[in-house]
């Protein structure tokens, strides 16, 4: 390992991305010319279980042979909406709706349940658990991706999930670092600023990270935000030594990898540029650099860390330390070969199910049971931030619920018009009661507007939150308010439990 070349460090440290079910031959050309070492994948790169374990066993065999080491295949496998594992594949609650079930010992679950899908797909390290502690309710990126609002609960349960992966052959990711709860921009378009000083941030955003460092976290992700009063200078965490180095490494200790989020996102690309984002991002201190989607700009920011290497720009003794630490952390997965039998086991399918189920939380009101004539309405899936995948991975709440209880159904728009709410509400009238289900509505007035108007039929209504409990808040009174936190099959078939009769246990993790 001494004797690697500059190339071969950077390589070990760079994560790109490709579009494709199979790696691009350019994309593989680019690969051997640079020996990139890690791969990252997402929706567009999965079909199916069966396509996806041939998919990392090509990465595999095409990085160890340009590189002569194994890769990091990394996923953002956080459960909820963000999700990349294929249908035949269990995907876990988000952190939010384990959060409401109250139990940390549920994030341990839901941790072995996914090291078990990963260890049967391929890929061997996920961007998860998210440790921000959700502070703002209009935050757009972190929601219910984030186990609550209160720093300890939030660190309980990233304490579980790193234990849940422990041992695994997954590694796992706590982000986003030092916290991206208490933004109202999402990085993926913007660069979010907060203004807390160092000591605020040890009162609550720190404290989910500590709490997983004395728990052996393997990795950390920094976050693209601005924090003027620990970096003077205006430029965001993943570029920041004071942030990197100084907080992370130095103040509490870590020891293991720390990963940059993309630096495709605007935060970085379009005030600083992904390949200088890139290389500010090594001079701060990160070991692993990602860039995941667009190959000129991957090609660009590679050229220009390389050239900036060959300048003598970076700590070359830093590069080393970084690239072996890579190396032996890649050896430890060596242990731990594909195993498609983990993947898609009935009792982790069952165990996911009770989870969501658990999870299901009244905010107010008593439930009744639908019949036959029962209305049910609301927007199909849609991606709330960038982070989500782009395409559906579950039929509309409606049309499911129609499927599976009888009755009526009406799929609206994300932020419905006048004159769709106008024909929800004639077609509600003809139905003996209603059940409406919302997906962050506090973002999308519409369909708050939806809400009122059929609440003003007089007719009985339930309405379930299918994403953010924000939402809860801004609705109409009606006979009850919901949250599910996912929309997901797993949570429809839980509410239709509760439609049914049954009890809901959970108890929603924020302030409203």
């Amino acid at each position: 390992m001494m004797d690697m070349t500059l190339r071969q460090m950077i390589g070990q440290k760079t994560i790109l991305g490709f579009h494709g079910l199979e790696m691009p031959q350019d994309f593989i050309d680019f690969i051997r010319e640079y020996q990139i070492g890690n791969v990252i994948l997402f929706q567009r790169n999965i079909q199916s279980a069966q396509q996806l374990r041939k998919l990392c066993q090509q990465i595999r065999e095409v990085i160890t042979d340009a590189c002569g080491y194994p890769p990091f295949i990394v996923i953002d496998q956080e459960g909820g909406m963000v999700s990349r594992i294929p249908a035949d594949a269990v995907n876990v609650p988000s952190a939010m709706a384990l959060g409401a079930t109250g139990d940390p010992e549920n994030g341990f679950r839901a941790a072995q349940i996914t090291a078990r899908q990963l260890r049967g797909l391929g890929p061997n390290f996920t961007m998860a658990p998210v440790l921000d502690v959700n502070t703002n309710g209009d935050n757009p990126v972190i929601g219910a991706r984030s186990y609550g609002d209160d720093p300890m609960k939030v660190a309980q349960f990233g304490e579980a999930v790193v234990r849940g992966y422990d041992g695994s052959g997954i590694f796992c990711c706590g982000k986003h670092f030092p916290g991206h709860g208490d933004t109202s921009v999402d990085s993926h378009v913007g660069l979010p600023c907060i203004e807390k000083t160092a000591e605020e941030l040890e009162q609550s955003e720190l404290i989910p990270f500590r709490r997983a460092i004395e728990a052996g976290i393997p990795a950390i992700m920094s976050s693209h935000i601005l924090f003027p009063n620990i970096e003077k200078e205006r430029i965001p965490g993943t570029m920041s030594r004071k942030i990197i180095t100084g907080l992370l490494k130095e103040k509490l200790g870590f020891r293991g990898l720390i990963f940059t989020d993309c630096l495709e996102m605007q935060a970085i690309q379009k005030y600083y540029g992904t390949a200088r984002g890139m290389a500010e991002a090594f001079r701060a201190g990160v070991d692993l650099a990602e860039i995941s989607s667009t190959f000129t700009l991957e090609q660009e920011a590679v050229r220009y860390v390389n050239d900036e290497a060959e300048r003598g720009a970076f700590d070359l003794e830093e590069f080393r330390e970084s690239a072996e630490k890579i190396l032996a952390m890649k050896k430890q997965l060596a242990a731990y070969p594909v195993d498609a039998q983990l993947c898609n086991r009935p009792e982790d399918r069952h165990l996911s199910a009770e989870m969501a189920r658990q999870a299901i939380s009244c905010y107010s009101g008593t439930a009744f049971q639908v019949t036959d004539r029962t209305f049910y309405c609301g927007c199909a899936d849609y991606r709330t931030t960038e982070a989500a995948n782009r395409i559906a991975c579950v039929e509309p709440f409606a049309e499911y619920m129609q499927q599976h209880m009888g009755g009526g159904a009406m799929v609206t728009g994300k932020n419905p018009e006048d004159a769709e709410i106008m024909a929800a509400a004639a077609q509600a009238q003809n139905w003996d009661n209603i059940v409406l289900a919302v997906c962050n509505a506090h973002l999308h007035p519409g369909q708050i507007r939806l809400a009122n108007a059929l609440a003003e039929l007089g007719k009985p209504m339930m309405v379930v939150t299918t994403r953010n409990p924000y939402d809860l808040p801004k609705l109409p009174k009606c006979s009850c308010l919901i949250s599910a936190f996912d929309y997901t099959e797993d949570s429809f078939q839980a509410l239709t439990e509760v439609f049914r009769g049954g009890e809901m246990t959970g108890k929603i993790p924020v302030k409203l």
